[in-house]
């Protein structure tokens, strides 16, 4: 045992020893390091038979190695200031997530509250618990309630009915009251799509000072045509904003102005909700727009502005699912899960109606400030690169006018029938997909031919020329999904594929489809 306490006594010390050895060490490179009066004598022993530029070179060394020292000690300097605000900031997390949990605690302790006085109302009402009584209990709360806390009558149900004399939806009980006395204004049914092209260019440049290529609005009816969802993206100050609501402007009919907010996070944000203290529902001006398209036959606009701000299928992934249902009729969106007597006419048990003379108008920017849009908006929607500003030309004084909903789906559908894809291109269109799936494992999709068939028949019924609509078509709604592939190491496919569109299609034809693919090439 004595040998065991020997030996480890004596191999415990020569590690010690070790360490010893590492702190005596770094503090010797130290001291070393910082002798002053160390270098102070080998300079005076150096100098004595210095030249002019033996000076003027030994001045520049220690002025460069007192820089070096003094920024190693700046750069420490900032690392440990650094730390102490990581620091800092986790300890204010912290106190943020304690602060969070109390009152999370404090939530969960009121609701509890809530539900015991809702069962004590459902038992001075006389129903039996378990019985669905607390959720007519949480729909009829401010009907049994009168001012200053006072019960008042008992609501009633009948046939789910709750009858009560209360409104929970004043802006759409106005819409109704507007509707009762309104008169429709005289639409103009004699215009064709090309007129709505020229006209509408020279009312923005003659009295808004807006100023549009006819392409930019042959795309934009078009889009109408194919989609009731279109984005509008592109660098800022081209005239996003500024197209749908002149337009509206144009119609004289207001768009409707949605400010996307980073922090939307549901539908809540754009279509309202049912709030339960008050009793009342928070109806947006989206949710006003929409029930009023309902009673007329105007070309409706909801501008959704700055829409990639937060993410789109956050707050629009209800109204995404709606616009792809194949039947119109079956287009509805719940708003509130009970029916109030007083509930607004046309809300048809809880649900509102989205008619078909309303259009979602998008904003984008592709920024560090806002989010990528998903290929499910992107499927769904058409969009449009408005990338270059817009040159002023002279225009005759152009009045606004009215254009019925009726008559803009009659040359919409007109178009379908005048203007079909021709069989020659159709056939072109389909060597190109099979070509695209061989080299690149890339399908266009039955939905973006769906919408070719009918985005390119109205964009030749605006003045446009087929082949520049298909070629838009396959640039923004096809080509546009090759960013998610390794581009880098498909180059080569990619000039193949371009000089395969000009052998099929023919020289100086699909410019925008292969000035983007030669676009990818540089950048990737």
């Amino acid at each position: 045992m004595n040998e065991f306490l020997k030996w480890f006594f004596a191999f415990i010390s020569e590690m010690l020893k070790g360490y010893a050895d590492i702190v005596r060490g770094f503090g010797h490179g130290i001291k070393q390091i910082f002798n002053i009066k160390n270098y102070i004598s080998i300079f005076k022993e150096h100098s004595q038979n210095y030249s002019a530029l033996s000076w003027v070179l030994s001045i520049l060394a220690i002025i460069i190695v007192i820089a070096i020292y003094g920024l190693i000690i700046m750069m420490i300097v900032l690392a440990i200031r650094k730390y102490v605000r990581f620091r800092h900031s986790l300890v204010s997390n912290e106190d943020l997530l304690e602060e969070i949990a109390e009152l999370q605690r404090k939530v969960l302790k009121m609701t509890k509250e809530k539900d015991e006085i809702m069962a004590m109302k459902v038992a001075q009402m006389g129903m039996p618990a378990g019985s669905g009584a607390l959720s007519l209990a949480d729909g009829t709360m401010a009907a049994e309630m009168g001012e200053g806390g006072e019960e008042a009558a008992p609501a009633v149900v009948e046939s789910g009915v709750v009858q009560t004399t209360e409104h929970r939806f004043s802006k759409l009980i106005e819409v109704d009251t507007f509707y009762k006395t309104y008169t429709p204004p005289e639409y103009d049914n004699e215009i064709d799509l090309v007129g709505i092209v020229d006209n509408f260019r020279n009312f923005a440049c003659s009295r808004m000072h807006l100023y549009y290529e006819p392409k930019i609005i042959r795309l934009f009816l078009a889009g109408m045509a194919s989609t009731k969802l279109i984005i509008l993206q592109g660098i800022s100050g081209t005239g996003k904003t500024s197209l749908p609501y002149s337009f509206g402007k144009f119609l004289q009919v207001e768009t409707t102005i949605a400010s996307v907010q980073p922090s939307w996070r549901d539908r809540t944000e754009l279509f309202g909700y049912f709030n339960e203290f008050t009793k009342n529902f928070n109806e947006t001006e989206v949710l006003k727009r929409i029930y009023s398209s309902g009673y007329n036959n105007d070309v409706n606009l909801i501008l959704l502005d700055e829409m990639n701000i937060a993410r789109v299928e956050y707050y629009f992934a209800e109204m995404l699912s709606i616009l792809e249902m194949p039947n119109a009729d079956e287009w509805e969106l719940d708003i509130v899960p009970n029916v109030w007597s007083t509930d607004p006419e046309n809300l048809d048990k809880g649900k509102i109606r989205i008619p078909q003379n309303i259009w979602y108008i998008g904003t984008a920017n592709n920024d560090d400030s806002t989010f990528a849009i998903s290929d499910k908006v992107y499927d769904r929607a058409q969009p449009i690169n408005l990338d270059a500003k817009g040159v002023a030309f002279d225009a005759p004084d152009t009045p606004p006018m009215y254009l019925g909903f009726d008559h803009l789906d009659k040359l919409f559908r007109e178009a379908f029938d005048k203007y079909p894809i021709s069989q020659e291109n159709l056939k072109k269109i389909q060597q190109l997909d099979l070509w695209v799936i061989e080299k690149l494992r890339v399908a266009f999709g039955n939905r973006i031919l769906k919408q070719m068939n009918l985005f390119v028949p109205v964009y030749v019924a605006c003045g446009g020329d087929e082949l520049d609509g298909i070629d838009y078509i396959l640039a923004t709604k096809i080509f546009r999904k090759f960013e998610s592939l390794n581009l880098a190491m498909l180059r080569e496919e990619l000039r193949e594929l371009c000089a395969y569109m000009t052998k099929l299609f023919g020289k100086n034809k699909m410019n925008e489809s292969i000035a983007y693919l030669e676009r990818l090439q540089k950048l990737f």
